[in-house]
């Protein structure tokens, strides 16, 4: 690869899945929502939740992230395929979770992304979460709690 636009979209478009992860780690939902097109998509039909448009992302995320003890998405890079302003590509996901109905475990998963160049940079136009592992076995540790948090 040696078009320097073609290098610079890649690294774009990477950031931007990093970006997810740390929104999402960091419960930064209107941060999150700012990372999709106007009328993106966020799939998740395991879940299952489907949003559409930023304001959905943003609360539809507060109302799954409400539900969270705590939550660890690790982003694994994948492929991307560039075709002049959009995109598409995949990312690999493991996650460690406790949802505060006791319900826990971890996950590997895969998004599917579309994505399209906007004046603001690369932003998803969809993510389709597919989980492809899980595991509810009782986690063996714990997330250390701050001493204004009781559990």
């Amino acid at each position: 690869m040696t078009d320097l636009q073609a290098i610079a979209d890649r690294v774009e478009i990477e950031a931007l899945r990093g970006e997810f992860s740390d929104s999402a780690m960091m419960r930064d939902r209107a941060r999150l929502a700012s990372l999709f097109t106007e009328d993106g998509a966020l799939r998740m039909p395991d879940i299952p939740v489907e949003l559409l448009g930023r304001e959905e992302i943003r609360a539809g995320g507060e109302a799954l992230q409400a539900r969270w003890d705590f939550f660890v998405q690790t982003t694994h890079a994948g492929v991307i395929e560039l075709d002049g302003d959009t995109a598409t590509g995949r990312t690999y996901i493991q996650e460690l979770f406790r949802t505060l109905d006791g319900v826990e475990g971890q996950n590997f998963a895969i998004y599917h992304d579309r994505y399209r160049r906007t004046p603001d940079g690369w932003k998803f136009a969809e993510r389709v979460y597919e989980v492809r592992y899980l595991d509810t076995t009782p986690l063996a540790g714990s997330a250390p709690r701050p001493a204004d948090r009781a559990h």
